[in-house]
């Protein structure tokens, strides 16, 4: 007689396990701690075998005897059932490896050595967008059948946000994720090609917003009588005085400084421009040199000081091994009252700009910067960018006397 779902549900486990017969073969087996298992009993080669179907209730009686017939009629077909399970586990398993989730961790996993490793860098960025966006959307797909359509709506989640700068990265990434499964065999055609096309426009590039000359003296004034942190006057007063970027002088250690030779070596990966485009002819990546002027050195002596005299020029405040943070700067421009007016790296546009004005050699002020090409070199320059940051050194204290003088007036 059949099993009826009833009997199922109502079987209880007893001393010994024991099974209850259905039909066909099928039957299903009650442990002693009370577990339920379908199996499928056949013959195969003169000998009695079995396959389990799977657990109930998860499996319905009917879904049990579903797959017992799929089963019988692969015996009638000469086929084990059992070797039909492993290929078909085997198959789910190459096909886990090929999902888009797959391809684009191992794509991840690859290209990791060749990015900059910065908190704010590339691996950060694309392994973010690929959690956020682009895995949620497409991950579970295999790679091979993913349609531009699909990409397409994983573009148009992160422009819905507005995030159209990171759309923009996101589009390159999946191009780099799809060429990546081309190489390994996995598909023929790149779905992510051309999708700049039905991108929605980026707004107008929003430059670091920079002072002028004219507004250099009452700035140098604000900057000394604003009641803040020294060791962070120290570091605004270091970005005016010597053009670096804030990641340089957040990362700055005291050993890369000579103060007796007015010398500042900034390792090339802290740069990162340097990385890709400066090498010498052994194939080695030569530090930014950044001459320093004597108030430089100066302020840069008095920072340390400041913040104890550990391995970094200017140390957190709550741990000395690490730098201090990357809005320290502009969160004290903001306070002083020049938000939207100043940042930290519109710094450097104020001093790029105030330099040109006052004539000097263009390649020295981009040199200073950092601002390089495929032919710079590190060391050029030195001696004429030393004079040009100590005359920019002494015309920022002409400045703060003049703007004192015109305070004083009545």
């Amino acid at each position: 007689m059949p099993l009826t779902d009833t009997a199922a549900r109502q079987a209880k486990p007893k001393d010994k396990a024991y099974t209850l017969k259905d039909g066909d073969g099928l039957f299903l087996y009650v442990a002693k701690s009370g577990t339920k298992s379908w199996h499928f009993r056949f013959t195969w080669h003169g000998s009695q075998e079995r396959i389990s179907m799977g657990t109930y209730p998860e499996i319905s009686l009917r879904d049990a005897r579903e797959r017992r017939d799929e089963a019988r009629s692969l015996v009638a077909k000469g086929i084990d059932p059992r070797a039909e399970r492993r290929q078909a586990k085997a198959e789910a398993a190459v096909h886990q490896q090929n999902t888009f989730e797959a391809v684009a961790n191992r794509w991840h996993e690859f290209k990791l050595p060749r990015w900059a490793a910065a908190r704010k860098g590339a691996v950060v960025q694309a392994r973010f967008y690929l959690d956020k966006d682009l895995i949620p959307e497409l991950g579970r797909l295999p790679i091979a059948q993913v349609r531009r359509a699909d990409v397409l709506e994983a573009m148009r989640r992160v422009e819905r946000r507005g995030a159209l700068n990171s759309a923009r990265k996101c589009r390159s990434w999946l191009n780099e994720i799809f060429r990546f499964g081309i190489a390994e065999g996995l598909l023929k055609v790149n779905p992510a090609v051309d999708l700049d096309i039905v991108a929605m426009p980026e707004p107008p590039e929003q430059h670091n917003p920079y002072l002028r000359r004219a507004e250099l003296g009452d700035f140098l004034l604000h900057l000394r009588d604003f009641k803040m942190a020294e060791y962070v006057r120290s570091a605004i007063r270091l970005l005016l005085l010597t053009g670096v970027r804030t990641i340089e002088l957040r990362s700055a250690t005291v050993d890369q400084f000579d103060f007796e030779g007015g010398l500042w070596s900034v390792p090339a990966g802290v740069v990162k421009q340097l990385q890709k485009r400066v090498r010498t002819q052994s194939g080695e990546i030569p530090p930014y040199l950044v001459p320093l002027s004597r108030q430089a050195v100066e302020e840069a002596k008095r920072a340390h000081q400041l913040t104890g005299r550990y391995r970094l020029l200017i140390a957190g405040r709550n741990d000395p091994r690490q730098p201090i943070s990357d809005g320290t700067v502009n969160s004290a421009l903001k306070r002083m009252g020049y938000q939207g007016r100043l940042t930290g790296h519109g710094i450097r546009a104020t001093i790029s700009t105030a330099l040109n004005e006052m004539g000097y050699n263009e390649k020295w002020v981009d040199a200073q910067l950092s601002h390089i090409g495929d032919a710079y070199n590190h060391a050029e320059f030195v001696e004429q960018r030393k004079g040009m940051m100590q005359d920019w050194s002494d015309y920022l204290d002409e400045l703060l006397i003049q703007a004192e003088q015109r305070r004083s007036v009545p």
